[in-house]
This record gives C-alpha cells, sequence and structure tokens, in this order.
C-alpha cells in the first residue's frame, strides 16, 4: 500500500495510506497546455483523459488556462497560473503549484502523477510527487532540446539534454510515442524503464473518399494539379525554412506542383513571403482537415522535432503519400520506399527528388497511397489507450509490492 497527502489541522501536508487497491488509479496529470492552443500532444492527452473516464479511472488535470479555450476539453481542469512565455506569447508557462492547487491535489487523493513534459509545473510536480511519496510516470510529446536551433540558442541543446535526463530518471516510467522515439531516449540514458504509447488515428475521418473536386477548385487547383500539401503549426521547429527551401528547388527544377498550407501560427506572413502562389487555408478541423488532407496529392513534412507525427499518421489514412524526414517518429510511420520516402534532414535535393518523381508518377503516388492507407488502419485508439492503462497499473503495483515488501522486512527485524 503506498501513501498519499492529507490535509492536518495546521494547513500543513502529512502522508496516509487511504486506499485499500492500490491498482486503482487515480491520476493528476500535469500539462504545460491542455486546452488553451490545439496540438498533437494535448490533443493525446484529451484522448487519455477521455479514454480514463470511460473506464471508470479518476483523473484530474492541472494546467495553465485562457479565456477562450482552442477546444471543449475532456475531463476536470484546474488552471495553475502562468504567465505568456517571451517570443512565443500564444504559449504559457506555469510559475508554481501555489497552496490553492496543492490543497485541490489532496482533496483529490492522487496515487499516481503524469508529467507531460519536463517545464517548470512537471518540475515541481515532480518535487511535490517524491514529497508525498507517490510515483511518477511522464509522457515525451516533442523534443524539446532540439528547439533551441531554431531561434540561435543552440548552445543551450546539451543543458537542456542533461537537465531531462535527471528529469525522466526520477520518473518510475516514461511513454515515447514511436520505437524511434524510444531508441533515442534509450541511447541518451534518460530513463530505465521505457513504455511505449503511440497514438492512433480517426479511419474514418480521415479517409480518401474525402477529397473534393468543389473544395480544389474554389481554391485554385485545376484537377490535373498536383497538390504538396503542409499540416500544422506555423512555427520554424516545423521546418518551414527547408519546405520553403525544397519547393524553390522543384521551382527551379520546372517540376509542376502547387503547394497547399494548413495551419496557423505566428510564422505564418513569414511563410506566406517565403511561397508566393501557395494556398494558405488557415487551421481547420475535423471535417474541413480531413476533406484537405484527402484533396492533395502528396504531403511533405520535413520536420525533426516530432516524436510521432501525428499528422503524418493523419495523410496516410487520407491516402496521401508522405514525404518525411528521416527522422523520429517518421521512421516508425513511413516505409520507405513501400508507402512513401525518408529523406536525410535538411537535405533540400533529396526531398526535391522524392517530391519529384511522386509528382510526375501518379502509378507510384496509388501504389503509396494503398499502402500508407493500409498501414494507418493498425492505429487503434483504444487499444493503444488501454496500454497506458496496463502501464499505470505495472507502476503501481510495483510501488505496493515494494511497500510490502518494506513491511515485512521491518516485521522480521522486530522479532
Amino acid at each position: 500500500m503506498h501513501s498519499l497527502p492529507r490535509r492536518l489541522d495546521n494547513g500543513s501536508m502529512n502522508v496516509i495510506t487511504p486506499l485499500s487497491d492500490a491498482y486503482a488509479p487515480r491520476v493528476a496529470l500535469f500539462s504545460g497546455n491542455y486546452n488553451y492552443i490545439r496540438d498533437g500532444a494535448n490533443r493525446a492527452l484529451n484522448r487519455l483523459v477521455d479514454f480514463l473516464e470511460r473506464q471508470g479511472v479518476a483523473v484530474r488535470v492541472y494546467s495553465p488556462t485562457a479565456d477562450q479555450p482552442a477546444f471543449a476539453h475532456a475531463g476536470q481542469v484546474v488552471s495553475v497560473p502562468s504567465i505568456s512565455i517571451p517570443r512565443r506569447k500564444e504559449y504559457r508557462l506555469a510559475v508554481g503549484l501555489p497552496a490553492r492547487v496543492r490543497e485541490d491535489l489532496a482533496a483529490f487523493r492522487p496515487n499516481l502523477f503524469h508529467l507531460s513534459a519536463p517545464d517548470y509545473l512537471g518540475y515541481k510536480a515532480l518535487q511535490l510527487a517524491k514529497s508525498w511519496r507517490i510515483p511518477v510516470v511522464a509522457s515525451v510529446h516533442t523534443r524539446f532540446e532540439t528547439y533551441f536551433g531554431y531561434y540561435g540558442l543552440k548552445w543551450l541543446e546539451s543543458y537542456a539534454t542533461r537537465y531531462m535526463r535527471s528529469f525522466y530518471n526520477q520518473c518510475q516510467q516514461i511513454y515515447a510515442p514511436s520505437e524511434s522515439m524510444a531508441q533515442v531516449l534509450r541511447n541518451e540514458g534518460m530513463c530505465n524503464n521505457i513504455r511505449l504509447w503511440g497514438r492512433g488515428v480517426d479511419s474514418n475521418l480521415f479517409h480518401p473518399e474525402k477529397r473534393n473536386e468543389a473544395w480544389r477548385a474554389a481554391h485554385g487547383l485545376k484537377p490535373e494539379d498536383v497538390a504538396i500539401a503542409f499540416v500544422g503549426r506555423l512555427v520554424l521547429e516545423k521546418g518551414l525554412g527547408i519546405f520553403a527551401d525544397v519547393v524553390d528547388e522543384l521551382k527551379a527544377r520546372g517540376v509542376a506542383h502547387k503547394v497547399i498550407v494548413v495551419g496557423d501560427g505566428p510564422e505564418r506572413a513569414w511563410f506566406e513571403s517565403r511561397l508566393p502562389g501557395a494556398v494558405f487555408t488557415g487551421f481547420l478541423g475535423d471535417e474541413a482537415l480531413a476533406r484537405a488532407y484527402a484533396s492533395a496529392e502528396v504531403f511533405f513534412n520535413p520536420s525533426t522535432t516530432e516524436t510521432f507525427g501525428n499528422v503524418t499518421l493523419e495523410a496516410m489514412a487520407a491516402g496521401l503519400p508522405p514525404v518525411c524526414a528521416r527522422a523520429t517518429g517518421s521512421m516508425s510511420l513511413v516505409n520507405h520506399g513501400t508507402s512513401g520516402f525518408l529523406a536525410a534532414q535538411g537535405t533540400v535535393n533529396e526531398y526535391a527528388d522524392y517530391l519529384s518523381c511522386l509528382a510526375g508518377n501518379p502509378v507510384l503516388r496509388q501504389a503509396f497511397k494503398s499502402a500508407g492507407r493500409e498501414h494507418s488502419l493498425l492505429y487503434n485508439w483504444d487499444k493503444i489507450l488501454q496500454g497506458v492503462l496496463s502501464d499505470y497499473c505495472d507502476v503501481l503495483g510495483a510501488v505496493s509490492a515494494e511497500n510490502h515488501l518494506s513491511q515485512s522486512e521491518l516485521a522480521i527485524a522486530g522479532t
């Protein structure tokens, strides 16, 4: 049986063991962005919370919030104080866990902390979990250490990696979204207990049949045009610079194509200036997003910061052959030469070679489309999330067994 916090009359915290079933998770989830901006990470977290609640698991989310959430979130969210991040004011940084939040946590009585990022909120939650003797798991959603190079701060990358190593090695388990990302974490010594928490896709929503010629025509695309799609937040770490350079190379080679950009973000104006003539749709969701995917011919994702690649999986489900960076996430989704192409990171000519090949070869596009669609059907959300719940129970079972052993040793010592 493991211990949980309790409020004492003097306002301090003590430790008790109130649960009779140590295998029944009560999960406190900490997220730097659970609902105020839509991204792949919080979409996965919302899926998880919805699944847990459908299984009867108690879960409570602690996150910075905004007056106008980007979408209707799953579960109950407790707002933590936060400030805007310099140069990225759309994002917020939690500034700690004040008394009112700790009191809420104590009243909720969690037996497991789930941290979704090694940010300040995650750090403070990790400290609190240690003081309350609550086990901690963490999920890896993005390669934060790689961001610095996009903002002229690459010298910070090694420091960030060392901090993340210290952070993750204090967790009982960490969850990687792909085997390629898990291998990176192993190589960097991030944790000795790495589990896989993959991602799913709604294969009924993202489907080749959502292609719409009227939508294409409304955006200036002729039936014979080969449209290359980009989908994602318009931020530098998504590879916008290399995407624009590759499009310039395609133009220099005389490769007939059109570009569709789906998404929004702080770099939109710069990206529009680099891609004159491209179609910018802004943010699209649900049916509108599915239609945009299916109405293109090729998907191009040069990002090297992805840990899974939700947009790549959605594109494959929608029937688009992908051209991606040979990097974490994409390497676990794209079968090079069978369902798409993988290029060495940052290689303009190699990306352009593969895009040129697909643009001029409708037979190859069809073959990749069929293979990618078939592969996408393997990614079922409920099956994947059941694995996370099982991992939770493994952690709680191990803690219960460890505490039982400790009590037995104390009893023997006292005889």
